[in-house]
């Protein structure tokens, strides 16, 4: 009788699930992804970055047409190199803002590891090579002084890929995943050097302003406005991962801002600084030709009786 007692007890415990059981290891090693709009950071940050980088895709695509026809007829190759750079970045941005449930999501490590990298050196060249270009002072459509800056501005950035390809792939540091709040002294050592040396970039340029050597610098003020912002964001980007390096919790509601900030907002700015005007120059010249045969043709003559 306490033999049978025993078998009946025993059996219940055939139903627990084996630990060698390859569906209950995959249960629990493989946890169901987060939403791609709630995930991560949450939903009212994932919309700052994806709205505005969306917005602004649909912009350039509202004006493809029209900027293609000035690009063909200016023949301006500076203008063709960063347009074309500028479509190509955003794209990317906009999938870098659009995938961040990739930094939660099991088994997504490596490529939003290589997204982030190309996504943050697109950013990159452009920001050098834009500031290479204008302290240079050569003309617009210059073929050299075009080949002269992206190889300046491509040696910076291949070294700077190569670091950081070492840093995440070679020595596992989670350079580009910032859903983990817990503070990885590395990382943000990293990124404090990354800042700091953007910063003392800015900074040195706006440091000669006021000094002899100012003529060296483009006389237009819109270049004096986007240095000045630049030097700011990255002031507070270095402020936020110095935080961070030493495990201050205020820090990551600063970096995430300028995360925000940087990957929302550049692209239409330096859009609005530099780009707008060469293909509003169109519609100005359009404007004044249509007034000049307009007067010629005696339309405004009621005007003066």
């Amino acid at each position: 009788m306490r033999r049978n007692l025993l078998q009946i007890a025993e059996i219940p415990l055939s139903f627990a699930p084996s630990s060698s059981d390859p569906s209950s290891q995959s249960a629990d090693t493989n946890p169901k992804s987060p939403s791609w709009i709630f995930g991560c950071h949450g939903l009212w940050y994932n919309l700052a970055l994806i709205v505005p980088s969306a917005l602004f895709v649909a912009f350039l695509l509202s004006k493809a047409r029209k900027s293609f026809s000035k690009l063909s007829h200016g023949r301006s190759y500076i203008m063709i190199a960063y347009y074309a750079l500028l479509w190509i970045v955003s794209a990317l941005n906009l999938a870098w803002c659009v995938l961040q449930v990739w930094q939660c999501s099991p088994g997504k490590e490596l490529s939003w590891n290589v997204l982030s990298l190309f996504t943050t050196s697109g950013m990159l060249f452009l920001e050098i090579s834009l500031v290479a270009f204008l302290l240079q002072g050569s003309p617009a459509g210059g073929l050299e002084a075009l080949t002269q800056t992206f190889i300046i501005s491509g040696v910076i950035v291949g070294v700077d890929i190569l670091l950081k390809a070492i840093y995440v792939f070679g020595f596992g540091v989670p350079f580009f995943i910032d859903s983990d709040e817990s503070t990885h002294r590395v990382k943000w050592g990293l990124w404090v050097v990354h800042k700091l040396l953007l910063t003392a970039v800015y900074g040195f340029i706006l440091f000669m302003h006021h000094t002899k050597w100012r003529e060296r610098l483009p006389a237009r003020p819109a270049f004096y406005n986007y240095i000045s912002m630049m030097f700011i964001m990255n002031a507070v980007a270095l402020f936020a991962c110095a935080l961070l390096g030493n495990g201050a919790a205020f820090g990551f509601w600063l970096y995430d801002l300028t995360t925000v900030c940087y990957h929302s907002l550049y692209l239409p700015f330096l859009y609005v600084t530099f780009l707008a005007d060469f293909f509003q120059e169109e519609d100005l010249h359009l404007e004044n030709a249509y007034y000049s045969e307009m007067k010629d043709a005696g339309f405004f003559d009621a005007d003066w009786d």
